[in-house]
């Protein structure tokens, strides 16, 4: 076997691994899509609970949530819908982007570069978006909890523990989705420049 053919061998590997790295970056992305429209649904799902001005179930007028909490649901809610719907166009457009890449690739050279700067922060950029979109719903399932069980002030147990509940779970969820997110972006572009 002379050099040459060993380059190429190489290059070729290189080039396979390559290719698997961007296939497995377009399935974390879809899967980022999908994850985010189903919160995005859940939002939608909110929206419409607080422009149909719900009924408290709390009796003392002193611990019924005002209309400020109310007001702050749907800016919450609002807030969570459009960093889903930034983190899944970004997501999308990588996506689509990355399928395209490895389909003109197999035709021939090209010059497109996926691991450098702008594509690094708009990975990290849709990845933000979706952890922000989680903690803003977070925020205003709280709103809702207040809306409907009452304050969290006044100390009532349904409130507390619902409260409570909402944040620890919805805190250990964001504590492992993030780092694994992180972590699978990080790699996937480290294995991307070491093929380069």
């Amino acid at each position: 076997m002379t050099k040459l053919d060993s380059s190429k061998s190489d290059q070729d590997q290189w080039e396979e691994i390559r290719k698997k790295t961007m296939k497995n970056q377009v399935s974390m992305l879809g899967d980022l899509v999908s994850v985010n429209t189903l919160f995005t649904f859940a939002v939608f799902i909110g929206i419409s609970f607080a422009s149909s001005n719900p009924q408290t179930l709390e009796l003392r007028k002193g611990c019924q949530a005002d209309r400020q909490t109310t007001i702050k649901l749907l800016v919450n809610e609002v807030v969570s819908f459009v960093c889903f719907l930034l983190s899944s166009v970004l997501a999308t457009a990588v996506k689509m982007n990355l399928s395209m890449y490895v389909v003109f690739k197999s035709k021939g050279p090209t010059s497109f570069n996926f691991s450098g700067p702008i594509w690094n922060a708009i990975i990290l950029v849709s990845t933000l978006g979706s952890i922000l979109g989680c903690v803003y719903l977070t925020l205003s399932m709280v709103d809702v909890v207040r809306v409907l069980l009452g304050k969290i002030d006044c100390r009532a147990s349904d409130t507390v523990q619902a409260a409570g509940s909402l944040v620890g779970i919805d805190s250990l969820a964001l504590i492992i989705y993030v780092p694994c997110m992180m972590l699978a972006v990080y790699q996937s572009y480290a294995q991307l420049r070491g093929s380069n």
